[in-house]
């Protein structure tokens, strides 16, 4: 499957899996290996901020139980992110892990110019409908182990 803009972007956010999520990696290795830039997300008081990954960096243990990037690294602002998540409706709507860190994100980066987003999860973590609220950022495109989630916009 191709999805417009991943193979052109410069930047690509992706995320290091914690507990039962998809496991991004390897995608983040493929796109690192053809010379796309990747980063990953470190939480703080203020938000994600990304920072530059390279296939084989060491990483360090954040809160919630997340493997992040060094401090010492410099911020990237990505123009792609793979988006984890809990669970996601057919409308792009996602649930996370309940603080809002990746609808803060993408409104933060959209500021820059256009945000595509990817959501990746398991076929079983579908739900009839994710509550939304006015902040919520929906998905541009959704995959799982079956392939592509065609979205419903209203």
């Amino acid at each position: 499957m191709r999805i417009d803009g991943l193979a052109e972007a410069p930047i690509v956010g992706g995320f290091w899996p914690i507990r039962s999520e998809v496991d991004p990696r390897p995608l983040m290795e493929r796109l690192f290996a053809r010379g796309q830039r990747v980063a990953l997300p470190k939480v703080t008081p203020d938000g994600l901020v990304f920072r530059e990954w390279r296939a084989g960096d060491a990483l360090v243990r954040g809160g919630f139980g997340l493997s992040e990037p060094d401090d010492s690294l410099p911020p990237l602002d990505p123009t792609v992110l793979i988006v984890p998540l809990a669970a996601y409706d057919t409308r792009g709507h996602r649930i996370g892990y309940g603080r809002g860190y990746y609808d803060q994100a993408i409104a933060r980066l959209g500021r820059n110019g256009p945000v595509l987003t990817i959501g990746i999860a398991f076929s079983v973590q579908a739900v009839d409908e994710v509550p939304a609220e006015s902040h919520d950022q929906p998905l541009d495109h959704l995959i799982t182990e079956a392939g592509p989630v065609p979205l419903k916009r209203a």
